[in-house]
């Protein structure tokens, strides 16, 4: 499965901490950054990762900033993505169940590590 993966600066340590993952356990995974802990517009990252999602050059993506709103609302101005901010297991596999979520959205801020990737994996499997 490709993932394209995206955050701001407000999420990059979570994504790179859930790219590492994604990586061992093999997933295809294309980063769009950022790459830096300088500060940097979030909709450039969301669209970016959103627009390769609707258009089936990745099957899901994931974004992550500072509490998730941003990404979320970003990527869902795209046509064909149904981001979904999740904030427990619960959430994430009802999104999927559901909603048919290809954009799984988090918040570094106020999600920790071990959550986060619990969630993940629950909304990939």
């Amino acid at each position: 499965m490709k993932i394209v993966i995206g955050s701001d600066h407000a999420g990059l340590e979570l994504k790179e901490y859930l790219k590492g993952i994604l990586v061992r356990e093999n997933y295809e995974v294309i980063d769009y950054g950022t790459d830096s802990p300088q500060s940097v517009d979030y909709p450039d990252y969301g669209f970016k990762v959103a627009r390769d999602v609707a258009a089936g050059k990745a099957d899901r993506g994931i974004l992550v900033c500072g509490t998730g709103m941003g990404m979320s609302i970003v990527a869902n101005k795209v046509k064909g993505i149904r981001a979904a901010l999740a904030y427990d297991t619960y959430t994430a596999v009802q999104s999927r169940k559901h909603l048919d979520a290809n954009i799984l959205v988090l918040g570094e801020r106020v999600t920790g590590k071990g959550l986060a990737e619990e969630i993940m994996k629950a909304w990939l499997s």
